[in-house]
């Protein structure tokens, strides 16, 4: 018998089979929704000054951000060929072939950057604080991030090294090995797998799940019980690039790297492929970008706590900005009514 999970055979791309309708693309619309509601709560309970309008504005900006630094690193990093070089509108066309795929290939370090750079933008049009802004994102946005890799696991894709242990899962689309390598056939009979030609499909990590559970669940659950006891202004975000940092780092040595791309950095070259083994000096492209996230929110954070206007407010009063505008209404309405009056 087979010690090992089977991939769970009425999981399947589509929602209805034939129609281009993914599980993939609706698990970004529940990822949205769950930051969306998650942020709406904290400016409700905060009474932080944000009208509704102020909100679906950001989120609108946010996440044609995310989805366009997602997209355009993806193709500039992780494809290995010039196809996007020479035909660029290929980057936003969800064709292939004449079969609509959906924009397939998406870069969470580009998504995550290009999101901090719209909320900057956005802190800077609507003079709100950046850091009260952004420490409200980190503390809704992982929780969304979850719904991402499940709709990669769904998409039985981006899966993690062989393994013989328990937690070992048999994805049907994973590349299959030559049964002549010694280790290939050792972990096949662990695991009680008959090799019954050339090439065998062994278990892998299910790498997607475990980082929706700790980049997803875990670290929304740390960064959640610290929006109100926060040190200071932007405490928040900091805590997110260092927590999303560490956890993707290490989990990334549970996942198999790009075939066309394997290490980008080796300190020591490892004869054996990357599907069976990752070594400690040696980092992935993930990892690279992981270990700047790391050093992005270790820095930011010592910076934060030294800028001016650092004390945490946790409870707005009557929001100042909403004040504002009932006064400039009032203005605006004795001037219509002086206005009617010379015109009559």
């Amino acid at each position: 018998m087979p010690l090992s999970i089977p991939f769970p055979s009425w999981l399947k791309p589509e929602i209805i089979p034939g129609l281009p309708v993914r599980w993939y693309g609706l698990m970004y619309l529940f990822a949205f929704a769950t930051a969306f509601l998650l942020y709406r709560k904290q400016v409700n309970e905060r009474r932080f000054p944000m009208t509704e309008d102020e909100l679906s504005s950001l989120f609108t900006w946010g996440i044609l951000a995310l989805l366009f630094g997602a997209r355009i690193f993806s193709t500039l990093i992780y494809e290995t060929s010039d196809i996007y070089y020479k035909k660029p509108w290929l980057i936003f066309w969800p064709f292939q072939n004449g079969t609509f795929t959906g924009l397939q290939g998406m870069s969470y370090h580009g998504g995550a950057f290009a999101g901090l750079l719209s909320v900057i933008i956005f802190a800077k049009v609507k003079r709100f604080s950046f850091r009260e802004i952004s420490d409200m994102f980190a503390a809704s946005v992982p929780l969304g991030y979850t719904f991402g890799r499940l709709g990669n696991f769904i998409n039985a894709e981006l899966y993690g090294r062989v393994t013989a242990g328990p937690l070992g899962m048999i994805f049907p689309h994973a590349t299959a090995l030559p049964a002549s390598e010694g280790w290939v056939s050792e972990i096949a009979v662990k695991t009680g797998i008959t090799i019954e030609g050339a090439f065998v499909n062994l278990p892998r990590h299910p790498s997607q799940l475990y980082e929706a559970f700790f980049e997803g669940i875990v670290l929304w659950a740390i960064i959640w019980f610290f929006r109100s006891r926060k040190p200071f202004k932007g405490f928040l975000v900091g805590l997110y690039f260092l927590g999303y940092g560490i956890f993707r780092f290490f989990i990334e040595y549970f996942r198999e790297p790009d075939a066309d791309i394997g290490y980008r950095i080796e300190f020591i070259k490892n004869s054996f492929p990357p599907a069976y083994t990752h070594p400690l000096l040696s980092f992935s492209t993930g990892q690279v970008f992981c270990f700047l996230m790391i050093l992005f929110g270790t820095i930011w954070l010592i910076i934060a706590s030294r800028l001016p206007d650092r004390e945490v407010t946790y409870i707005y009063n009557e929001p100042e900005k909403k004040q504002i505008n009932k006064e400039e209404a009032a203005t605006q309405r004795n001037r219509q009514r002086k206005l009617r009056k010379k015109l009559r």
